[in-house]
């Protein structure tokens, strides 16, 4: 595909393999040029090597740290600070969800995720480049 059609750039966090794998392969069909990692320390060494990422979707509970973790060590980076992040879990309580909230979360995605509103919520937030036809 070439450069000047991709849309922007994503990463992906979650220690789940497959889900990673299907959700990047969903968001690539989407023109998305998608990165992933399966922690948070992978998520950072993501994000130093790839500086154009322009949001990312991160799994709430993880192993070794959570995605609200990753949230933080973002909020509290200069460059990072503003980024995009989209949570989705399967067990959000509601003091995820106020942490969530206070960190200025763009969304939260229930596990599994419905593909269609989160394709929505992408296309709001990145509208897809139109063809301009000259006459």
């Amino acid at each position: 595909m070439p450069t000047s059609s991709l849309r922007e750039q994503i990463l992906l966090v979650d220690d789940e393999k497959d889900a990673l794998l299907e959700l990047a392969e969903l968001l690539e069909g989407e023109g998305f040029c998608c990165h992933t990692a399966t922690s948070v320390k992978l998520a950072l060494q993501q994000l130093t090597r790839h500086p154009d990422v322009a949001l990312v979707i991160t799994d709430l509970r993880m192993p070794e740290e959570s995605g609200i973790s990753l949230i933080k060590r973002l909020r509290e980076h200069t460059a990072r600070q503003h980024l995009p992040v989209i949570v989705t879990s399967g067990h959000a309580d509601m003091d995820d969800i106020s942490d969530l909230l206070r960190l200025q979360v763009l969304d939260l995605f229930r596990k599994p995720i419905y593909h269609t509103r989160l394709l929505e919520t992408l296309d709001n937030l990145f509208p897809k480049p139109r063809l301009h036809l000259v006459n």
